[in-house]
C-alpha cells in the first residue's frame, strides 16, 4: 500500500528533463511485483483584544500586492567550503530594514485601525475568499523613530555584535495568510500571531546564559508566603479566562490584557495578584489532565518603565533549565516594524520552584499530594503601546512548516534536485502529514544512470513528535535548506543518499499548542511498538514506511528522530547498542559475550567534530525496557536498523565548545541540522551497503536482552552506581520519557536556595531519578 510513496523506486525518468541525455533510454525488464503486504499496514487514510485594533483580512477586494506585479522570493542559498564551520545565518526580509518603512514589502495596506498612523500606508481592508482569518493585535502609535531612546534592543540582554552575513529567507506573509485558512484546529483559531506573520530572523549579537543573582529563588518563595499571610493584600482578579467565552476584559487602562486563540498558543486562564504581577495558567494538552509547561500567549495594554512580574503557577516537571540561565523568548511587534522581527531571551529574576498549590488524584494520575511547579519571570517593557508575545522556546507551528515546503518546492532546481511534497496520511483533526523525498536527479535516462539513482542507500528522518520540543523543527528546517541548497557538499550528499523525511509527526498537537500529545490525549512516541491507525495514523504510516523499505531490502542505513531537551545543555543522541546495555543490566551474560559492529558510534563521533553545539560525552547507546515503544528502539529492533538515534538539542544552550556561555538561538539550531548533513556525507564515505544489517544472532539476544531491567542511566561508556559523587552527571531520558512514569524528586527539591556547591550542579545531578 505504500507503493505509491516511493515513486523513485520505479521512474524510468523519461519525461524529465535531465540535464545530459544518453541515446540508450531506461528499460524495465525484470517481473512487476504485486504489492507488498505490511504486518501493521491497513488501508492508507489518505476573541476580543481590548482596546488596541485588530488586522483583519476578509474577502474579494485586491491587496496592494494584486495591484501590480508581485515578486516572488527564491532561495539563493549561499556555498560554502566543505570544512568550513562557520554558523549558518539568514538575511532579514525584505522591507525589515529601518531605513525602507514605507517600503515594507509586508502587505501593511491591509492594517485596519481607527487612529491615523504616519508611518504606514492608507488603511485599508483586503478580502479573501474562505474563511475570516484575523491577525492579532497591532500597536497604534505606528514605528517609533530610531532616534528615539525606546527603540534601543533591550538593553538587559548583553548584546555582542556579530556580522549577519547575506543568506536565504523562505518566509513569505501572504503565503503564511492562504496556508493558515486551510489549517484546523479544535477550537478554530480565526487570528494569526504577528511573529508568526512577519516572521523570525536571528538576532545580530549574541545572548549569554543569565547568572542568576544569589538568593532570588528564596526571595520569590518568601514573597508567595506572604501572600498566603496577607490575602487582604492581594488583587486576586481574573483578568483573562478561555473557559468563561462570555468573560469580558477589564477596561482599567492599568491592566494588561491577554490573548492565545492563534496556531499554537497556549494560555487558558491569568488572575492580577498585585498591581504589577500577574498568575497565569496553562492549558493541560487536550484529552489529557497534564503536561503543563509549552507556553505561548500575546500581551498588550503596555506601561514602559514598569517591571512586570508574570508567575506561570501550573508546570509539572520537577526541575527546568529556567534555574540554570534560560530566559523565556520575547517578541516586540514594535521592534518588528522598526525593522528588527526576532525572537530575544528576555526576563529578570527567573526561577522554577516548588508552589503550594497540589494537583489533584486525577491530574496526579491517582498520587495525592503532588506539587505544581512556577516559573517566574520578570519583565520591564521598553516601547509604550506595544503588544509583545512570549513563548517557552521559539515557535515554529504547522502553517509555518508547510509554507517552507512550499518555498523550497517552488525555489529548487528541477533538473539538479529531485524533490517530492506527499501526503503520509491524515491526521485525527484533518490536517495533512507531509512527507518529503529529497536526492539527486539522476544523470540521465541512460540505464546505468538509473540504476544507480535507484540504489543509493535510504536515510529516513523524523521530527516535531512533541510539540513543545520547537527546537527539533529549527534543527528540522536547517537540514531541509541544506540538503536543497546548491552547496557542492549537498549535492554530493543528494547524490548519496535518498532522503525520506517527516518533518511534524504531531501537527495537531502542534497547532491546538499542546506540549507533548496528540488529539488522542497519548505520547505518540510511545506508540511506536503496536499504533493504531486510527488514534494513531503519523505513526503508524511512518513504521509502514520503515517496514515496506525493509520487506523490499532497501533498510536505511540511518534513522534519527529529532527532539528537544529541557534539561540538559548541548546537543545530542541516544543510540541503541547491545554490549552496552549488557554493561547495565543484571544479564548474566558479560560484556566479552557479546560481539557488536560499534558502528552506530561512528556518526555521534563525526558530528562532536564538526557540529560546535554537538556533545559526544553526553551520548548514550543504552536500551531500556522502559524506552522500548519509543521510536529509536522499535526502528532498531523491529525494523533492524542499526544507526537508529534520538537527536536531542536543548532549549537553553551550550557548556562546552564554540557556543559556551551562550543560550541556543534558532541560528544555532540550523546549523546543527546542516552539520547533521555533513555528518551523514562523511559516514558514507566510511560505510559499505552491508555493514548496516545487524546479524541475525544479535538479533536473537537482543530481544532477551531488552527484558532485563536497568537499574541506572549512565553515561557513554562507564556505570554510575548509586553513591557516586553528585558532581558526575547522570544521563537524562526526559524527552523520550514518559513523565507518568517519571519518579518524583526528592520532596524538598526547589523548596530551598541552593548552596554556592549547588548552584554550580547541572539539573539532572540535582534532580537523580533512578529508573526501574
Amino acid at each position: 500500500m505504500y507503493e505509491h510513496l516511493f515513486p523513485e523506486l520505479v521512474d524510468d525518468f523519461q519525461d524529465y528533463d535531465l540535464i545530459s541525455k544518453e541515446p540508450k533510454p531506461f528499460v524495465f525488464e525484470g517481473k512487476v511485483r504485486g504489492p507488498i503486504v505490511v504486518p501493521t499496514a491497513g488501508e492508507e487514510t489518505s476573541g476580543n483584544s481590548g482596546s488596541l485594533r485588530k488586522v483583519v483580512m476578509k474577502e474579494n477586494i485586491p491587496s496592494r500586492g494584486d495591484e501590480g506585479e508581485k515578486k516572488s522570493t527564491f532561495m539563493d542559498l549561499a556555498k560554502e567550503d566543505i570544512k568550513d564551520d562557520r554558523t549558518l545565518q539568514q538575511q532579514p526580509a525584505p522591507g525589515f530594514t529601518a531605513e525602507t518603512k514605507k517600503d515594507c514589502s509586508l502587505p501593511l495596506t491591509v492594517l485596519t485601525c481607527a487612529k491615523a498612523c504616519p508611518h504606514m500606508a492608507a488603511c485599508g481592508n483586503v478580502l479573501f475568499e474562505g474563511r475570516t482569518v484575523q491577525l492579532g493585535k497591532l500597536c497604534c502609535t505606528g514605528v517609533e523613530t530610531e532616534d528615539d531612546e525606546d527603540t534601543e534592543s533591550n538593553s538587559s540582554v548583553e548584546q555582542a555584535s556579530v556580522e549577519v552575513p547575506d543568506g536565504p529567507t523562505l518566509h513569505d506573509p501572504d503565503l503564511y495568510i492562504e496556508i493558515v485558512k486551510n489549517t484546523k484546529s479544535v477550537p478554530e483559531y480565526s487570528e494569526v500571531a504577528y511573529p508568526d506573520y512577519f516572521g523570525h530572523i536571528p538576532p545580530p549579537f549574541k545572548e549569554p546564559i543569565l547568572e542568576r543573582p544569589y538568593g532570588v529563588q528564596r526571595t520569590k518563595i518568601a514573597q508567595d508566603i506572604e501572600r498566603l499571610i496577607h490575602q487582604s493584600d492581594i488583587i486576586d482578579r481574573v483578568v483573562y479566562d478561555l473557559d468563561n467565552p462570555n468573560y469580558t476584559i477589564p477596561e482599567e487602562g492599568d491592566i494588561l490584557k491577554f490573548n492565545s486563540k492563534f496556531e499554537s498558543g497556549n494560555l487558558r486562564k491569568v488572575i492580577q495578584i498585585r498591581k504589577n504581577e500577574y498568575d497565569l495558567i496553562l492549558n493541560s494538552d487536550i484529552n489529557s489532565n497534564h503536561y503543563h509547561q509549552w507556553f505561548y500567549f500575546e500581551v498588550s495594554g503596555i506601561r514602559p518603565g514598569v517591571a512586570y512580574r508574570f508567575n506561570i503557577i501550573n508546570c509539572e516537571k520537577s526541575n527546568s533549565q529556567f534555574n540554570y540561565g534560560m530566559q523565556p523568548l520575547m517578541y516586540s511587534v514594535q521592534e518588528a516594524l522598526n525593522g528588527r522581527p526576532w525572537w530575544i531571551r528576555m526576563g529578570t529574576d527567573i526561577c522554577y520552584y516548588k508552589n503550594h498549590f497540589s494537583r489533584s488524584s486525577v491530574a496526579a494520575g491517582g498520587q495525592k499530594g503532588k506539587s505544581y511547579y512556577t516559573i517566574t519571570f520578570t519583565v520591564t517593557f521598553p516601547h509604550k503601546d506595544d503588544v509583545c508575545y512570549f513563548a517557552y522556546h521559539y515557535p515554529y507551528t504547522y502553517s509555518t512548516l508547510q509554507m517552507h515546503l512550499q518555498k523550497l518546492e517552488s525555489a529548487h532546481n528541477p533538473q539538479q534536485i529531485y524533490f517530492r511534497k506527499d501526503v503520509l496520511c491524515e491526521t485525527l483533526s484533518g490536517n495533512t502529514c507531509p512527507l518529503v523525498t529529497i536526492t539527486a536527479m539522476p544523470e540521465s535516462n541512460y540505464y546505468e544512470h538509473i540504476c544507480q539513482f535507484r540504489n543509493r542507500p535510504y536515510v529516513f528522518l523524523s521530527a516535531r513528535v512533541h510539540p513543545g520540543e520547537t527546537n527539533a523543527s529549527w534543527v528540522m528546517k536547517g537540514t531541509l535548506e541544506y540538503l536543497m541548497s546548491n552547496n557542492p557538499t549537498a549535492q554530493s550528499l543528494r547524490e548519496s543518499y535518498i532522503f525520506k523525511i517527516v518533518p511534524m509527526l504531531n501537527p495537531d498537537g502542534v497547532i491546538n499548542g499542546n506540549h507533548r500529545c496528540s488529539l488522542s490525549g497519548e505520547d505518540l512516541n510511545r506508540q511506536w511498538q503496536s499504533p493504531n491507525p486510527d488514534l494513531h495514523p503519523t505513526i503508524y504510516h511512518a513504521k509502514g514506511l520503515l517496514q515496506y523499505l525493509a520487506a523490499v531490502k532497501r533498510l536505511p542505513l540511518v534513522y534519527c528522530d529529532y527532539h528537544g531537551h529541557s534539561r540538559k545543555k548541548n546537543v545530542f543522541m541516544y543510540g541503541c547498542s547491545i554490549k552496552e546495555t549488557v554493561w547495565h543490566t543484571n544479564d548474566n551474560a558479560t560484556s566479552c559475550d557479546v560481539v557488536e559492529d560499534t558502528g552506530y558510534r561512528t556518526l555521534p563521533k563525526i558530528l562532536s567534530h564538526i557540529a560546535p553545539a554537538f556533545c559526544m560525552s553526553s551520548c548514550s547507546f543504552v536500551v531500556e525496557k522502559s524506552k522500548e515503544s519509543t521510536a529509536r528502539v522499535v526502528v532498531w529492533r523491529e525494523i533492524g536498523v542499526q544507526r537508529s538515534y534520538t537527536m536531542e538539542s536543548t532549549l537553553c544552550g551550550c557548556d562546552q565548545g564554540k557556543y559556551k556561555g551562550l543560550q541556543i538561538g534558532t541560528r544555532e539550531l540550523e546549523e546543527m541540522g546542516a552539520k547533521f548533513c555533513v555528518g551523514l556525507l562523511r559516514l558514507k564515505r566510511l560505510t559499505s551497503p552491508l555493514e548496516y544489517n545487524l546479524p541475525s544472532s544479535l538479533l536473537d539476544f537482543e530481544n532477551d536482552l531488552i527484558e532485563s531491567s536497568c537499574k541506572v542511566t549512565s553515561p557513554t561508556t562507564y556505570v554510575l552506581d548509586e553513591d557516586e559523587p553528585r558532581f558526575l552527571e547522570e544521563v537524562d531520558y526526559s524527552a523520550e520519557s514518559n513523565d507518568e512514569l517519571d519518579i518524583e524528586l526528592a520532596e524538598n527539591v526547589g523548596d530551598y536556595e541552593s548552596s554556592a556547591q549547588e548552584e554550580v550542579l547541572s539539573d539532572s545531578e540535582l534532580s537523580r531519578t533512578y529508573l526501574p
